[in-house]
């Protein structure tokens, strides 16, 4: 009994992995083609800002639905049925960059959404496998989704240099990621053993979410995740813009340097975990916060493209262990864990509302490369109050002792 027990757990660790992966190639699969969207659409800085608003609008619309929807259909059944939306939505906005504007805010809100729900069901799906194997694993998961970033992006510049159109490109994408992800979906153990759900029945009407949203650590953790969120999202949307339109290089390098930013943020998510158990949070995120700093001066400022690559390189590792380090801190006392993530998640994900509109403000009226500064000024912020993320008196301790009893 227990070995068939361990090898489902085994295969729901595969199958969270590829949840993560394929959310990520998927993403970053979209993200390769922005520039060329752009063209095909004939927007301005600030047109494009107001479209790519449209994945933030419909994340921030699926943030609070989600929780209702897979406590009661489950992780399984959401992945697998959010894959199949973002499918679609991925589809609409590829064919529909042909035709208008329409189309893709349509499809890019229908992305948004289902990336929303998705990511939430394949978190609670990590926890649940978390707690299966007796030690922590969520950051290697968060780490499986730069991986399919990176892969994303690196196969969209290799669509780019081969002239591959969108169309035919994000269509065999969204084909690849549904069919890839629903079936691996079906290997995620049970979210709940028989004996857990009326305790979480009860946890989810005590009001804790209302009670979080009146504490000032948890307030400004959100605060820091924000920050960090809008160095990671404006990467994201914009670095391949402009690294074209700023630095003057081709499109295929445009979107190497995008590939360059998600290789950093992969290397300092899957290392990053060893650094907090020696170092402690706070230290981290703030050497990090600063290391960030370096990269988007280097980026803005660099009076050629190598420094521009270096400057990726350091931002892309100064924005990766801000999101996860948050979500941690918001679970230190498991009691409020779930009202504290749910703020500052809410709070975090604001940045992927605002980033896209501001950028492309300011680079209306500054040029894209230098509204970018932006982004520095935030992480300055994050490295002011990064002491909120210290983990709450000894309780860290005791819950890994006990883990290990």
């Amino acid at each position: 009994m227990r070995t068939l027990v361990h090898m489902r757990v085994k295969a729901a660790t595969a199958a969270t992995y590829a949840a993560f992966a394929g959310s990520g190639f998927a993403f970053a699969s979209w993200a390769s083609r922005i520039p060329q969207v752009r063209d095909s659409l004939g927007l301005d800085s600030g047109a494009l800002g107001l479209v790519l608003l449209a994945i933030a609008a419909g994340s921030l619309l699926a943030l609070p639905l989600s929780g209702p929807v897979v406590t009661r259909i489950g992780s399984s059944r959401t992945v697998m049925a959010m894959a199949v939306l973002l499918g679609l939505g991925l589809a609409i906005a590829a064919l529909g960059s042909a035709a208008g504007v329409v189309p893709v805010v349509a499809g890019l809100f229908l992305l948004g959404f289902a990336n929303g729900a998705w990511d939430v069901a394949m978190n609670v799906q990590g926890t649940v496998v978390e707690r299966h194997l007796g030690r922590s694993i969520m950051s290697r998961f968060h780490a499986g989704f730069s991986l399919g970033t990176v892969a994303g992006a690196l196969v969209g510049a290799a669509m780019v240099a081969l002239h591959v159109p969108v169309a035919a490109h994000l269509t065999g994408v969204a084909a690849v990621v549904t069919l890839g992800v629903v079936w691996q979906a079906r290997r995620f153990v049970p979210d709940h053993d028989e004996s857990e759900p009326a305790a979480g029945q009860e946890a989810a009407g005590s009001g804790s979410a209302l009670a979080a949203w009146r504490e000032p650590r948890t307030l400004l953790i959100g605060v820091f995740v924000l920050a960090f969120a809008f160095a990671e999202g404006v990467g994201n949307d914009w670095i391949s813009v402009a690294a074209i339109d700023g630095h003057h290089v081709s499109p295929a390098y445009g979107t190497l340097a995008f590939a360059v930013f998600l290789t950093a943020m992969t290397i300092g998510r899957w290392f990053g975990p060893g650094l907090l158990d020696r170092y402690g949070r706070t230290p981290v995120v703030r050497t990090l916060a600063l290391i960030g700093i370096v990269g988007v001066a280097l980026f803005v400022f660099g009076p050629s493209p190598a420094y521009a690559y270096a400057g990726t390189l350091l931002w892309g590792l100064g924005a990766s262990l801000g999101f996860p380090v948050g979500m941690s801190a918001g679970g230190d006392d498991p009691r409020k864990a779930a009202g504290r993530v749910s703020v500052i998640a809410s709070i975090g994900y604001c940045a992927f509302l605002a980033g896209p509109p501001t950028i492309g403000f300011l680079g209306d009226h500054l040029t894209v490369l230098r509204a970018l500064i932006v982004v520095a000024a935030l992480l300055t912020m994050a490295v002011l109050i990064a002491g909120t993320v210290r983990p709450l008196g000894a309780r860290s301790g005791e819950r890994r002792e006990m883990q290990e009893v």
